[in-house]
Parts: C-alpha cells; sequence; structure tokens
C-alpha cells in the first residue's frame, strides 16, 4: 500500500486526505500549525492518523508522495529536505484529478479568476450541466470527486496550485491575465511567475481549448515561446464576463442560456462590494484585491474622495503604479504587521498617511478621517495572513465592523 502524506490541514489537504483514504492509501497528515476541533473530527471520523504543531519528520519522509498544502513555500525546512531526498511533491489539484474522468474548465491569471470562475460555474449550471465549482474557491476539488462526481468541474487555480501540477490536463484552460503578484515566492523573478501561470495549458491536446487575453502584453510575450497545441480562442480587455462565455460555449452551453446568466449575475463578495452608507461616508469592501492590479482597478472606480485602507502580507509589490491616483486619496490607512513599505511608497504623496496594526485601529483611523461624500475603501493590495485567515476572514470582519457602527 502506497503511503501518502498530507501537509496542511485545510480545505485542499483535509479534502486529499478524504481521497486518498477513500483511494486505499495509507494515509497521514501533518499540519505545523493548528488544526481547529472539527477538523480533528472529521479526520478522526474518516480513520485518517494527523498530528499538528510540528512535523514528525522521520514518519513524513517514509512517504512515497507527499501532497503539499499551495500556502507552503518550496523554502520551507520539511519541503526541502522532500526535495533532497527526491520524494515526489505534488498539489490537490494533481491528485485528484487522477481519480476523476470528469472534463474541466481550468482558470486561472494574477486578477478576474473568482468572479470569472464563479460566472463559468453559473452559466454551466444554469445550462442544466452536472458541474462542480472548486480549487481555490468553494469546497476542495479533492473533497468533490471523492464525495459527489461532477461530469463537469470549473476550477480556480493559483499558481501555488498549478506549481504543484505535472499530468494535469485542462479540457478548456483559461489565462485571463499576467501581471506581477506573488513574487516573494518566485524569487522576485516576474518570469518565474509567468511560466507557472502559463502551465495552465500544459498537456493539452489539439483538441483541448486554450482562452486567452490578446491585449495582455506578458501573455503575448510568454505566448510566443511556449508550445500550446490546442485550439485557441482570445478576448481584449479586462471583461470577466467574456472569458467566462468563451468558457462556456467551448464547454457546449448555448447562447442564449450564457446571455440569461450573465443578466442575472450578482457578482462575488468582497469584490468592490457597498457594505453601507454611515452618516454619508461608503464604505466598500474590496478585501479580494491582493495585489497592486486589483487595487489599480478599484481605485479607477472612484469618483470621490477615498480613504483607502491597504496593507497585510506584502507579496513583492511596486507600488508606483498606484502613485497616478494620489489625487483621489485623501488618507490611506496602512493595517499590517510592518507597514514599512507602504509608508515609504506614499508618505508625501497623499496629504494623510496613518500606520495600524489592528483592524480596530484601521477603521476607527478612517473613520475618523472620513466626511460626508467620501469613500472608505477597504482595498488591500496585499495577502491577509499577518492579521487574518485569509481574504475573506479580513472582509467579514470588516463587515461586522460596519455594520456595529450603523
Amino acid at each position: 500500500m502506497n503511503k501518502i502524506v498530507i501537509l496542511g490541514g485545510g480545505i485542499s489537504g483535509f479534502g486529499s486526505a478524504v481521497l486518498a483514504r477513500q483511494q486505499g492509501f495509507d494515509v497521514f497528515l501533518s499540519d505545523s500549525g493548528t488544526l481547529d476541533s472539527k477538523t480533528q473530527a472529521l479526520l478522526k471520523a474518516h480513520s485518517i492518523p494527523f498530528e499538528y504543531g510540528g512535523h514528525s519528520t522521520a514518519r513524513i519522509l517514509q512517504a512515497d508522495e507527499v501532497i503539499k498544502s499551495p500556502g507552503i513555500p518550496d523554502t520551507a525546512p520539511i519541503i526541502q529536505t522532500l526535495s533532497a531526498r527526491g520524494i515526489p511533491i505534488i498539489s490537490e489539484i494533481e491528485f485528484a484529478s487522477r481519480f476523476t474522468s470528469s472534463r474541466i474548465i481550468a482558470i486561472t491569471g494574477s486578477n478576474g479568476k473568482t468572479t470569472t470562475t464563479t460566472l463559468a460555474f453559473e452559466m454551466l449550471r444554469d445550462a442544466g450541466f452536472s458541474v462542480g465549482l472548486a480549487g481555490n474557491i468553494g469546497d476542495s476539488f479533492a473533497l468533490q470527486v471523492a464525495t459527489s462526481q461532477k461530469d463537469w468541474y470549473v476550477l480556480e487555480l493559483s499558481s501555488f496550485q498549478l506549481d504543484g501540477c505535472r499530468d494535469f490536463r485542462a479540457d478548456i484552460a483559461v489565462l485571463l491575465n499576467i501581471t506581477p503578484d506573488h513574487l516573494d515566492r518566485y524569487g522576485g523573478s516576474f518570469d518565474r511567475y509567468a511560466s507557472s501561470k502559463m502551465s495552465i495549458a500544459r498537456n493539452q491536446r489539439p483538441c483541448d481549448t486554450f482562452i486567452f487575453r490578446s491585449d495582455d502584453p506578458k501573455t503575448v510575450e510568454m505566448l510566443a515561446r511556449t508550445n500550446i497545441p490546442s485550439h485557441k480562442l482570445s478576448f481584449s480587455g479586462p471583461d470577466n464576463a467574456a472569458a467566462a462565455s468563451l468558457a462556456a460555449s467551448a464547454a457546449g452551453v448555448p447562447p442564449e442560456s450564457i446571455a440569461l446568466t450573465l443578466a442575472n449575475f450578482k457578482g462575488i463578495p468582497h469584490r468592490i462590494q457597498s457594505v453601507a452608507t454611515v452618516d454619508g461616508v461608503e464604505w466598500i469592501n474590496d478585501s479580494k484585491a491582493t495585489n497592486v492590479d486589483s487595487v489599480h482597478f478599484a481605485l479607477s472606480q472612484m469618483t470621490r474622495p477615498v480613504v483607502w485602507i491597504a496593507g497585510g502580507t506584502d507579496k513583492g509589490n511596486d507600488y508606483s503604479a498606484l502613485a497616478p491616483f494620489a489625487p483621489k486619496i485623501k488618507t490611506l490607512v496602512c493595517m499590517g504587521t510592518d507597514n514599512s513599505k507602504l509608508l515609504k511608497a506614499f508618505s508625501g504623496l497623499i496629504p494623510q498617511v496613518i500606520s495600524t496594526s489592528s483592524l480596530d485601529a484601521a477603521l476607527t483611523a478612517a473613520s475618523k478621517a472620513a466626511s460626508s461624500g467620501d469613500v472608505v475603501l477597504l482595498s488591500p493590495a496585499c495577502a491577509s495572513f499577518d492579521l487574518f485567515k485569509n481574504y475573506e476572514d479580513r472582509g467579514n470582519q470588516f463587515t461586522k465592523w460596519i455594520q456595529r457602527k450603523k
């Protein structure tokens, strides 16, 4: 019996463990942090041995294969040790794809992944397809393969998930754009990050479909030096609807059904989401904006004076692209355990820059800085892991704070 070790007890790790157990593997889950009581109870219910609060290296090194959480960097000591021993390390996406014959729409890009993935899923679902939503959104791909096989899966895939794929193949691959993001995980190399994104088309056949943005400079550059044999479709501009429509059409959804879903689509939480207007100040939750390009889009939509809340775990950001929006911003409230980079980039450029290290302090400062007619925009440009579980937790806490203020 092959031994599978799962590193990380989050959504993808738990799903991988359940699928591995179902497929008859000898499974062990290890998390260097904490595991909540619900996850522990579920693992016990599936008879999956686990540990947390550290790694039992000797036991982990007995693995025939390791499934790694996308949040664990390749520089982590346990990953370095495994690599030195030549033990294969894969992602949940790679593992789950081995045990399904379902067709797959896989969507990646620096910005717009969640909206496009959700929209494409709804197009297939509304047309009556048997379809699951997974990847970096919803329940894990592995858990769905283990418990509720569908004819189609629409997957939102990050570069980290793609890095752990070898034989995974998408019937329809969508690359929305490539702008600098997560460069801290790629040694500061934009090319390495771009290659990771482009790998979504790896293993495609001539009968498969690759959808890309024709006016995205980095995508065009990478295409010129990458052999992709699949059928190619393109769109232009930052239009999530166009990309989702092309994907749904390639899957066989009729045009009239696509149009109906577009007409009824409500958008997604945490993306330029108006929470409330209090004393004439509109509070907007854009917690999903975890990179500079997303914040660029959000600020471009603002038509009133902005109190901008930003900060978190920096991903190698270059904030200079946001400098042209400085005249719109009356106050920047930095929210993070280390705000030095934001302070350096915008002090002297924005009239008032405030450094805080908690949500309550940040929102209290923003509330004092805002006047009737202003917008308070949470659009962090950074990951959330210094103060929050994830961007959803950040957005939810923001929303609850505002609702208490009403």
